[in-house]
């Protein structure tokens, strides 16, 4: 792993920029009137579908368990995205299945000593980005059947904080699937400590970089709130650090 920017990733930056090369070759993927989206999957990498394919596993294994999903570190929005089609997908006519995405949008707001490297700032997105996070995301909702019922909010701000005033604002809350992206030590055990109520057994808790060595904080704040030798933790083969656990098993 290494850092590029803000942002820390596994990816091959000499194919990754081939691609990118490649696209630019290919403009007349833009004249294609029909399908134009299916064929610029051809452009897309291996890490990408690898993304896409965990997170279509997850969501399968909340299927038959009422809440919402909750992601705790949205960036630009791909995963939350990839949740809101999924769910048009497998439950098109399910407004109970709210989607919500929970980010500064500045970057990680503080730092501690169990985060190692990492700087106040990281994973920034560009200035409004949560505007036009809104605008993609009504978009892939209106080919819902039931697309007048919005079912994804944005929450911006400290986790610590909004998270919690969630919760409060919203007493009927069960989460389904709380999807942890947050990759710090604190923002991840009070994320944890304030949704831990509102689990259900069965309930999913996906952490995106448990045992990562990049990101320690995040281990240590599920070592300090539901203890290692306590859960029973599980990996699925498409993601690298990808760590789930069914709450009450």
């Amino acid at each position: 792993m290494k850092k590029i920017g803000n942002e820390v990733t596994t990816r091959n930056h000499a194919s990754q920029s081939g691609l990118l090369q490649l696209e630019n070759y290919m403009p007349y993927f833009d004249s294609i009137q029909q399908n134009r989206h299916i064929h610029r999957l051809s452009l897309l990498p291996v890490q990408s579908l690898n993304k896409i394919i965990a997170l279509n596993e997850y969501y399968k294994m909340i299927l038959d368990i009422p809440g919402s999903i909750c992601e705790f570190g949205v960036n630009y929005g791909s995963s939350l995205a990839t949740w809101v089609n999924l769910r048009n997908i497998y439950e098109p006519f399910n407004a109970s299945r709210t989607v919500h995405g929970f980010d500064t949008f500045s970057g990680f707001p503080a730092v501690t000593n169990e985060d190692r490297n990492n700087r106040v700032g990281d994973y920034s997105t560009v200035e409004g980005h949560e505007t036009i996070l809104e605008s993609l995301l009504t978009l892939h909702e209106s080919f819902s059947p039931q697309c007048h019922l919005k079912k994804f909010f944005l929450h911006k701000g400290d986790v610590s904080e909004t998270v919690p005033e969630f919760i409060k604002d919203n007493p009927h809350t069960i989460i389904a699937l709380a999807y942890f992206d947050l990759d710090l030590y604190v923002p991840t055990r009070d994320v944890l400590l304030s949704i831990l109520p509102r689990l259900t057994r069965g309930s999913l808790i996906v952490f995106d970089e448990l045992n990562c060595p990049q990101f320690p904080g995040e281990t240590l704040a599920v070592l300090e709130t539901l203890g290692l030798n306590r859960v029973s933790l599980r990996r699925i083969p498409y993601s690298q650090f990808g760590s789930y656990m069914v709450f009450g098993n």
